[in-house]
């Protein structure tokens, strides 16, 4: 064994939480530290290099293994996996049945839930959310705000950052602006509307016309819609 359950209780979302103590040295832990917070023993491998530290907590059905590090104040929760030598630390969460490894990053305050897989050599960070289907993989970088969801991604999504909010080509046919998503049809027949009820000022809507436009032409290109 490589960790044992403490008697040092936390409860979060209802659920009684233990921290655990680490029974051996590897990677960075040594003999005898006190790790992160686990609902039960099966939330974190006992084989292999993963290891659970800081006040991350692991629970539900959410399961650490491989060589992986969640650390901070990260949340794995759900049927979630993360595995590999990848790293989840800082405010991220990841739930449901998404699924973390390979060399991936998630960090800061990133979401990564639903079905989405995230893999590779992939990076999801600052307040990105990666769900749905989503597969986001490759070298891949998903950051700001974006929202990406539905499709696969083995390159960057597009993000473009605007006067006020950022535009975030989400799946092959959804444009995410800001935190409100629409089809391409969608943002051309009502981008004016929604601007106005926003408040944007009419140099802006203009604006953001243009950025619709041009992410509507990438997706052409790249998916050959």
């Amino acid at each position: 064994m490589k960790f044992k359950l403490t008697e040092n209780k936390k409860e979060i979302d209802g659920i009684t939480l233990f921290q655990i103590q680490y029974l051996k040295s590897f990677a960075n832990i040594n003999d005898g530290d006190l790790g992160g917070w686990i609902e039960k023993e099966c939330n974190l491998s006992q084989d292999g290099d993963a290891h659970v530290y800081g006040n991350a907590c692991v629970y539900g059905d959410a399961f650490v293994y491989g060589d992986a590090h969640v650390y901070g104040d990260t949340r794995v929760y759900g049927n979630a996996h993360v595995s590999g030598d990848t790293y989840v630390y800082g405010d991220a969460w990841v739930s449901g049945n998404a699924l973390v490894f390979g060399n991936a990053r998630v960090y800061g305050n990133a979401h990564a839930y639903g079905n989405a897989h995230v893999f590779g050599d992939t990076y999801v960070y600052g307040k990105a959310h990666v769900y749905g289907d989503a597969r986001v993989f490759g070298d891949a970088r998903v950051y700001g705000d974006a929202r990406v969801y539905g499709d696969a991604h083995n390159i960057s999504p597009l993000y473009i950052q605007g006067t006020r909010n950022s535009l975030t080509l989400c799946s092959k046919n959804h444009i995410a602006i800001g935190c409100q998503i629409n089809s391409f049809k969608e943002w051309l027949e009502q981008f004016e509307q929604i601007g106005k009820e926003n408040e944007y000022t009419a140099e802006q809507i203009i604006e953001y016309k243009n950025h619709i436009d041009y992410i509507i032409q990438c997706s052409k290109n790249y998916f050959n819609n």
